[in-house]
Parts: C-alpha cells; structure tokens; sequence
C-alpha cells in the first residue's frame, strides 16, 4: 500500500459500516464461520489489491446485508453517512433477489448491465468464496460446479471490466485478481482429481466436524 493510500484509507470512516454488517454475525456458512467474516475479507481483499476507494469499500463491507438480513433497511443505508446512497446503489447490483433471478441471470447481469465497481468486489466476493471451498466441505458435484461455474461467467466478467474505462493501473490489479483465481481453481481441481474417494471421506469427516453448517449459499 503506497502512502496514498494509506492517507485515503485513513481518512475513511468504516465503523459505522462494519456495525451494519455486523447483523451477519448470526448467518452461518456451511464453509465455517459466518457472513460477517466473509464480508470482511472481501474489504480486505480489495485493499490488498489497491482498491481503496470509500464507495466501494464500504459496499463490500455490507454486500450481502439485504439478501441475507431480512430485517436490513435501504433507509438505514441511505442515512449512514454521506456516501449512503451511492452505497445503496453499489449493493443493489450486486443483490440477487432469488424469487426473480435465477443465478445465472444474476450474474449475466452483472456480466452485461453492472458498473465496473460492482464487477470488481463481486471479483473479491469470489476470491473469498473460492477461498473457502475447503476440501471435503461440500459434495463433489456441488465443488465441480461452482468451479465450472467460476470459469463460465466470472472470466467473462473479467474480460468485460478490462474493456470498460477503469485506469491501466486497476486494469493490472484485476488481471492479477484473475491469476489468484485461476490458481485457486487449478488447486481444487487438482484435489478433486487426486482424491477418489472424495465423497466416503467428506461425510466421514463430517461426522466429526461441526461449522454451524446452515443452508445458506455461496455466492
């Protein structure tokens, strides 16, 4: 983090943000841990890759508050702080409301109708995730297909964020923020591939590990 940055991150007032997302502390993932955490790895992934813009920061921090907090209010939201309404309208791109998108057509959304902003923390959204798909987890299929997943409508949202008017310099992080991605892919594939007896080992382990699981999903 060049000083730049660091004056910028400095000068930001997160609190207020963080105690909305706080709400998610009670939203278990099947992964371990809760919503709460992941939100706040998404902020910091997008710090370590030098996004260190308030706006955007403070929208991955609560990125997942409406769908999964029913009691989350777009007032509420509004009245933060300054910066309140374009916060809102940040999350509202990257919301899925199950009941009238499917996931595809939420992130062929994203791919074709989103602000470069929105693409880039759903970017960290995904490093997170993919982060989390810990071996043994979830079922062979469900891994299998989160990862083909990844490569079908991610990559192409990457190619469209590196066509859309962001700097040279944040044009460079998103390729690296890509590279992370493949990496990730290639390592849990090469897990799946080597491990035959996936499925007999991942519930036999489950018998003897508890994450709070919950049905909640990855998004």
């Amino acid at each position: 983090m060049d000083n730049r940055e660091m004056f910028n991150l400095a000068g930001m007032v997160l609190a207020p943000w963080i105690q909305k997302a706080s709400a998610l502390i009670g939203v278990h993932r099947q992964v371990g841990g809760n919503q709460f955490r992941h939100c706040m790895a998404a902020m910091t992934i997008l710090i370590d890759y030098h996004f260190v813009d308030s706006t955007m920061l403070k929208a991955s921090i609560i990125h997942d508050l409406l769908e999964d907090f029913s009691a989350a209010d777009k007032d509420d939201i509004r009245n933060v702080d300054a910066e309140g309404e374009k916060v809102l309208k940040l999350v509202l791109e990257l919301t899925r409301d199950s009941k009238k998108e499917t996931k595809k057509e939420y992130l062929h959304r994203l791919i074709h109708h989103s602000s470069p902003q929105a693409k880039i923390v759903k970017l960290a959204d995904r490093i997170s995730n993919l982060t989390d798909l810990h071996l043994f987890v979830f079922t062979k299929e469900k891994t299998e297909n989160y990862l083909t997943q990844t490569e079908e409508m991610i990559y192409p949202m990457i190619e469209e964020l590196l066509k859309s008017d962001i700097t040279d310099e944040q044009k460079k992080m998103v390729i690296e923020m890509k590279k992370e991605i493949e990496d990730l892919i290639f390592i849990r594939k090469m897990y799946l591939k080597e491990f035959h007896s996936y499925e007999s080992i991942r519930l036999n382990l489950l018998k003897k590990v508890s994450f709070g699981r919950s049905s909640r999903k990855m998004e």
